[in-house]
Parts: structure tokens; C-alpha cells; sequence
């Protein structure tokens, strides 16, 4: 056994060296960023672009007097509610003086009004359509209002007495958590599983394979290789962390406010790497066997686009189940290997029992394992053999990725 574990250190180190000491890892590592900086900048593209397209105006047809006032009470009040609040107002006229109807304002595209106020602050008519007289109505009447008081009504300021959270909300703002730790799992497995698979390939493609089967058991070989991605994955994630931390201080300091999980912020992010680990290793070694079935490229994208599916079900299922917490469907989500890292984050996030964390991470550490030894058997069964990996003629027929005999 400490045969198989040392050859398995001498194969992660060669393949990590290999990895991190190449041009490629460095391509490796921008690859992520690029995508995040373009969506950022196109997102707040957009938003402003939505903004400013969407911002309603009110054209104000008073009389003078009234129209002042008007915009009098709105820059009063937005010291209370705040600038955004209230839509924009300009002055169009004296609806004493002119006899313009309210409906020419709204035609004219350049001013893109949304309604028009005319009558008086007593009795203010509203022009324009359902909806936009609908959102505009409760605050032009409030704003008619406070200026026909003259100001006098005065609002109170509350006095805010905070709390980090109460039961009302509790489960619902945990759960928002819980989403984000399944879907930061996911998005790193999905991103980095698949690297062991063409890295299998390649080395196949060139028979050095071939080569470390003679010299080192193949139990060493999938071993080493799952590790060494794996520690280049925790690699990629800890510089992507630093950038991602460096960009959020500089873009805005203030930290988002995300609900505190219920085991506590620092046994959360711990059984977050944690579980990334355990999906990496299930998953790797899933791919480690899609790959000792699979002698060409085509081969292997065949193979691993069901599995990627499979993999998002998954995901999928464990974030329905987040909401039935203590159900058959959320325990079932919790025991089934392929899911349970993505339930148990969720799990962390809304129940502060521990135990059942130990109990998940070593079934899914055995199952990983189980995973390996069928992709070490299936890789001896297929490709350490003479002839054509696993499609040796054998009666007039040949075997389908070497598991089923069918007819030429």
C-alpha cells in the first residue's frame, strides 16, 4: 500500500510540475476572468442603458405658482426618501395661460414624458396611460398634497434598531446562501473536472500510458494523475480568489451583506473546499473511466456530454431539494453520491448539526474511491492489451467501448 501511495506522489508531482510550469496554465488561468470581466462591463452597460431609458418624467402643466410648489415639495421630500424616488419633473407651461392639451406633450418623442399634470394641487388630473398613471399616481398625490400644506406636514425619523436576523426570515435569507455555495461548487467542478479526462487522452494518444503501466501499478497512475489536477484546480481557485477579492475592494469596499449560514462563516467556507474537493475526486474519477473507455477524441465527447448533463441534474435536484429541508427527497439528495456535496452545502447553510457533514465526506471519499478502482479495471480491461484497445475481433464481432460484444 505505501508502494501504491509513494509511485502515486512521484506521478502528482510530474503532472503538476508539468501543468503549472507550462505557457498554457497561464492561459489557464485568464481564461475564467476574461468571461467575468466582459459580463461585468456588459451588465453595467446595460443597467445604465435600461436606466436611462426606463427613468420616468412628469411633465408639469400647472400654473406657475402651483407648478413651483410642486417641485418645491419633491425636492423637499427626496431629502427623506431619496433622489431616486421620485421621478423627474420639468415645468412644460402655464396651464392658466396655454391652451396646449395634455395629450400633444406626450406625442412628443424627444421629451419622453410619461404623464402629464395638469388641474390644480387641490385636484390634480393625471394624463397618460393605465400603467404609467398607475406607478405616478400615489406619488404625485403625496407630493400635491405636502405642497398644498404648505410644508407643514412633518415626518418623522425613526430611530433603527437592527438586528443581524429574526426567525420571520431566517430559513428564507439562509437559503439564499445555500444556493451560493451550490452554485459555486458546481460552477468549479463543471469548469475543472473535465481537464483530468483530456489530459488521460492525451497521454493515451502518445502511449506514454503505456509506459507508466510497465513501470508503476495503475492504481498509482489514476491516483497520482486525480491529485495533481486537483491541487492545480486548488491553484486556479486561489488566484482567482486573490483578482476576485482585489477587484471587490477596489470596485466597492463595503462587503455584500450575504446571511450568516448556520454553521457559522468559518466552517462553512471549510466544508465548501471541502465538498469542491469530494465532487472533484467523484467526478475525476468518473471522467478517469470515461477516459479508459474511450481510445479517441470523438469518443470522448460522446462520452462526457451526457455525463455534464447527468452533472447539472444533479445540481439541479440537490437546489430543488434546499427547500425541503428533513423530507424523503432532501435526505435522498443527501445520500445519492453525485448530489450530496451540492445538498450538504445546503444543508450547512440552514442546520448547524455537524455530524452528518463527517458521515457525508466519508461516503463520498469511498465512493470516489470505488469510482477510481472501476476506471483502474476498466482501463486494464480495455487498454492493456495488444491489438486494438478493446475492440479485438472475437467471433465476428467487437466490443462496444470494451464492455458489449455487437455485430459488425
Amino acid at each position: 500500500m505505501s508502494e501504491t501511495f509513494r509511485a502515486a506522489f512521484v506521478i502528482a508531482r510530474r503532472d503538476f510540475i508539468a501543468i503549472v510550469y507550462s505557457k498554457a496554465f497561464i492561459f489557464f488561468l485568464l481564461g475564467p476572468l476574461l468571461p467575468v470581466l466582459v459580463g461585468f462591463a456588459a451588465g453595467n452597460l446595460g443597467e445604465q442603458m435600461a436606466r436611462d431609458v426606463s427613468r420616468p418624467s412628469v411633465a408639469v402643466a400647472l400654473t406657475t405658482a402651483d407648478a413651483d410648489k410642486l417641485l418645491a415639495a419633491r425636492a423637499a421630500l427626496s431629502k427623506t426618501f431619496g433622489d431616486g424616488y421620485f421621478a423627474d419633473m420639468k415645468i412644460v407651461g402655464d396651464g392658466a395661460a396655454e391652451q396646449i392639451r395634455p395629450q400633444e406633450y406626450l406625442r412628443k418623442k424627444a421629451d419622453n414624458f410619461s404623464v402629464v399634470v395638469t388641474g390644480t394641487l387641490a385636484k390634480p388630473i393625471i394624463t397618460g396611460t393605465a400603467s404609467s398613471i398607475e406607478r405616478q399616481r400615489a406619488d404625485i398625490e403625496l407630493l400635491a398634497g405636502y405642497a398644498s400644506s404648505g410644508g407643514s406636514v412633518q415626518l418623522p425619523t425613526a430611530t433603527p434598531d437592527i438586528v443581524a436576523e429574526s426567525a420571520n426570515n431566517d430559513k428564507q435569507l439562509r437559503t439564499i446562501t445555500g444556493q451560493i455555495g451550490q452554485a459555486l461548487i458546481f460552477f468549479l467542478t463543471t469548469l475543472l473536472a473535465g481537464m483530468v479526462l483530456s489530459n488521460l487522452v492525451e497521454e493515451k494518444s502518445n502511449k506514454i500510458i503505456e509506459i507508466l503501466a510497465a513501470s508503476i501499478p495503475m492504481e498509482s497512475v489514476f491516483l497520482g494523475k486525480l491529485v495533481a489536477m486537483l491541487a492545480m484546480a486548488l491553484v486556479g481557485i486561489t488566484m482567482w480568489s486573490i483578482i476576485g477579492l482585489i477587484g471587490f475592494v477596489a470596485i466597492d469596499p463595503n462587503v455584500p451583506s450575504i446571511p450568516t449560514p448556520a454553521v457559522g462563516w468559518p466552517t462553512f467556507v471549510a466544508l465548501c473546499f471541502t465538498y469542491f474537493i469530494m465532487a472533484y475526486m467523484m467526478f475525476g474519477a468518473l471522467f478517469l473511466g470515461i477516459g479508459a473507455m474511450a481510445s479517441t477524441v470523438r469518443e470522448v465527447q460522446t462520452i462526457s456530454t451526457p455525463v455534464t448533463m447527468a452533472q447539472m441534474v444533479n445540481f439541479f435536484f440537490a437546489a430543488y431539494a434546499l427547500t425541503k429541508t428533513g423530507e424523503p427527497i432532501e435526505i435522498f439528495a443527501a445520500v445519492f453520491p453525485f448530489s450530496s456535496p451540492f445538498a450538504m452545502i445546503g444543508r450547512a447553510a440552514l442546520e448547524p448539526t455537524l455530524w452528518h457533514h463527517g458521515v457525508a465526506i466519508i461516503g463520498q471519499l469511498l465512493f470516489a474511491v470505488l469510482l477510481l478502482r472501476l476506471g483502474v479495471y476498466l482501463f486494464k480491461k480495455n487498454v492493456m492489451k495488444s491489438g486494438n484497445a478493446g475492440r479485438a475481433e472475437d467471433g465476428g464481432k467487437r466490443k462496444l467501448w470494451g464492455l458489449m460484444k455487437i455485430s459488425r
